[in-house]
């Protein structure tokens, strides 16, 4: 179970005021890949390596992209996907898998592997406005997919036990399990609903290089992410550049995120409710949207001002509409008998 932020304990190994998952608190001899298969043991002296030495580079990692793995993240993908700008299906690639997958291990290992752009396609939101996704080449997804395997050996060592989204055994669930606990068993008074504006479309390129630095130094892997953060988009047969951002919906996108939010939020937020809080702090982050919970306004209003200063640092900004605190628990009933809004009166910022 996690801890007060005053006690100064870690809260990597468990959600955030909550008990430990049960499948998350054993440690297998191998481990899990997207697919849901096990990964080598390569992999396991990966992830035990960085959970040793938490300052360790990585020099050594391309050889994990196997034949063996690029055929397991085939095979995790969705059957029924559409097709990116190179049209190729899944049930058009397999037939002659063995082959493709030998020539596709030769081109990445040798360094002749080009990424494709995304083929740029949008959804409606909730709201009526249209969030541009990227839906990527097959063989861009196949990759992406054997690096992201490799790469969250490494990086299920490092994300805090607040991070839910997009991570191996974790899920909405278990986030909404973690901030049902927050709000019933901590000190929360406030809540602080914080919304990034655009952040798959605006996170810094160049700060996210410098961010997979500090754990990975094989420059084919950094190679291989600067190609697919370059490759650009198409979207009715023009190609244009991406200045900056990621494209939402690629398979490696959800790890990129969870990369740069780490850096540029996760650590400093813990460093912030232990060294600046009166009161207790409560976080929950899935991908980019996050709750915090506070004993005291006064803490609550000065994390949003610390916030909106470290976010500008990395070229993100809150939404101002969609970022709003609330007043909950005692506090909140108080004044909220006045209001006739029990637990619910709102501040928008």
């Amino acid at each position: 179970m996690n801890h007060s932020n005053k006690d100064g304990k870690p809260w990597a190994e468990s959600g955030e005021g909550s008990p430990l998952i049960k499948e998350n608190a054993r440690q297998p001899n191998t481990y899990p890949t997207q697919s849901g298969k096990g990964a080598s043991q390569g992999l396991a002296g990966v992830r035990k390596a960085a959970k040793e030495n938490k300052e360790m580079k990585f020099t050594a990692l391309l050889h994990h992209l196997t034949i063996e793995l690029l055929r397991e993240s085939f095979y995790s993908l969705k059957r029924k996907a559409a097709p990116g700008v190179d049209g190729v299906t899944w049930q058009e690639y397999e037939p002659e898998l063995e082959d493709r997958l030998v020539d596709l291990h030769s081109r990445v290992h040798r360094g002749a592997f080009r990424a494709t752009p995304s083929r740029r396609v949008y959804i409606e939101k909730a709201d009526g406005r249209q969030r541009p996704l990227g839906v990527a080449a097959l063989e861009d997804k196949i990759v992406q997919q054997a690096v992201v395997t490799i790469l969250n050996q490494i990086y299920e060592e490092d994300f805090l036990g607040f991070s839910y989204g997009f991570r191996p055994g974790r899920s909405q669930h278990q986030a909404l399990d973690a901030l049902s606990y927050a709000l019933l068993k901590k000190k929360v008074n406030y809540v602080l609903d914080a919304d990034i504006r655009g952040f798959f479309e605006n996170l810094d390129k160049g700060w996210l290089v410098k961010f997979v630095e500090h754990r990975v130094a094989d420059p084919r892997i950094l190679r291989l992410i600067q190609k697919w953060l370059n490759a650009g988009v198409m979207e009715e047969g023009e190609w244009s550049e991406t200045r900056t951002g990621t494209p939402q919906g690629s398979v490696i996108s959800p790890l990129l995120a969870n990369i740069y939010l780490h850096y540029s939020f996760d650590l400093w937020v813990n460093v912030w409710r232990r060294k600046y809080a009166q009161g207790e702090v409560v976080v929950i982050r899935f991908a980019d949207d996050t709750i915090a919970g506070f004993q005291y306004q006064t803490d609550a209003d000065h994390f949003l001002e610390n916030l909106r200063e470290r976010l500008g640092k990395f070229g993100l900004e809150l939404h101002p509409d969609k970022t709003r605190r609330i007043e909950f628990g005692r506090f909140a009933e108080q004044t909220g008998n006045e209001e006739g809004k029990v637990g619910r009166k709102r501040s928008t910022f």
